[in-house]
């Protein structure tokens, strides 16, 4: 008698053990809301003490205290790193129960300057897409938005030119900074690199991925847009099109990822620069680990740089960054964007400043805010 096929063995329940575990973490995730809860309880009473006081709702120096005292006690598993996108969350969603809080950025939806704003604020935001950094600012400055998210400085390509040019002609000043790791993405409607006639992007994306596009696309166009999101939003409507941007912007899009991460540094990372207007938000407070940014010029003459220098060394503040951009007289004159370890609130870094701001033609600070050390 020929052998009959085995019949298919019974399914076996699920795992008892298993199952235990799940019921734990359901009864923790249970705990864990209920807890939530009774903190949303008392972020709504701090709101209506600071509405009474007339007190901001956003403290970035008191947020970055908040997340560094939990990540020093922090006895893991959880890492470190994961304490800080979790708790800007949930101080995220406390605010909004205060106040919602309006932040400027360059759109459409998918841009890393979006992804820069939710890092800093957290999901529970009105987000205000802009077309420009120049939009940005002028959102900003308006009141239309509380604050504003720009690059300032990319590892790769350096500073973000207008964005800088910009802090001289706006009442606007920087309370905060984030950075990403910014990772650029080929995109398009059709899933092959086959007839694309141009690539469209942001003019710095397209820098930054110059390497990538040579070797593979050298006859391509590159066509600089106001934003990757923007060259993302092209190509899903020409399949001709294709573009440099995240990969929120192929999900937002609909678009297939030809090719990931194909920036020419593996590391490229993005600063961005939190801002607001003085007359509506105090600056930070010192937090113990501050940067303080500024913008002078000198007059030119013999010395006039190393001038500026002095005072620095004197009074032992250090400094973290040293950019120049033309003044645009036509008499060959610059402006020196610097930034200082320290608050002006230190009476070694006040009395630099003071120092400083004699040796200067123009002295303007630009923010005193929070960095992130870890």
């Amino acid at each position: 008698m020929a052998d009959q096929p085995k019949p298919p063995a019974a399914h076996a329940g699920p795992n008892p053990a298993l199952l235990a575990l799940r019921e734990r973490i359901d009864a923790l995730d249970r705990e864990l809301l209920a807890l939530l809860n009774r903190r949303m309880q008392v972020a709504v009473a701090v709101g209506e003490l600071k509405k009474s006081e007339g007190s901001p709702v956003f403290r970035p120096e008191r947020e970055a205290q908040v997340i560094d005292g939990l990540k020093a006690i922090n006895p893991g598993p959880l890492k470190s790193e994961s304490v800080a996108p979790i708790w800007r969350e949930i101080m995220s969603a406390s605010r909004a129960l205060e106040t919602p809080t309006r932040v400027a950025y360059l759109g459409p939806a998918g841009t890393f300057s979006e992804e820069a704003a939710l890092g800093f604020f957290g999901t529970s935001i009105v987000r205000v897409p802009c077309a420009s950094f120049d939009e940005v600012f002028r959102t900003t400055t308006a009141g239309a938005a509380d604050f504003g998210v720009v690059p300032v400085e990319n590892s790769t390509e350096g500073v973000v030119a207008r964005s800088l040019d910009l802090f001289l002609t706006t009442p606007l000043f920087i309370i905060g900074e984030t950075s990403l790791i910014v990772r650029h993405n080929l995109l398009r409607k059709r899933n092959d690199l086959a007839g694309i006639t141009a690539v469209c992007a942001h003019p710095q994306a397209l820098a930054q991925c110059h390497g990538w596009l040579s070797h593979h696309l050298p006859e391509v166009e590159r066509r600089p847009v106001s934003s990757n999101a923007e060259g993302a939003r092209l190509a899903a409507t020409d399949e001709g099109l294709a573009a440099i941007a995240s990969s929120r912007a192929a999900s937002e899009f609909g678009l297939h990822l030809l090719a990931p991460a194909i920036q020419d540094d593996a590391h490229n990372r993005t600063r961005f620069a939190v801002v607001t207007h003085p007359d509506r938000h105090p600056a930070p407070r010192p937090s113990g680990h501050d940067c303080t940014s500024l913008v002078v010029s000198v007059d030119n003459k013999p010395g006039a740089v190393h001038d500026l220098l002095v005072p620095l060394k004197e009074h032992g503040v250090s400094m973290t960054r040293f950019e120049s951009r033309p003044a645009r007289s036509g008499q060959w004159e610059y402006y020196f964007y610097i930034d200082l370890q320290g608050h002006p609130d230190e009476p070694h870094v006040g009395a630099a400043l003071r120092a400083l701001r004699v040796a200067c033609a123009f002295f303007k600070v630009l923010g005193t805010y929070p960095i992130d050390v870890h």
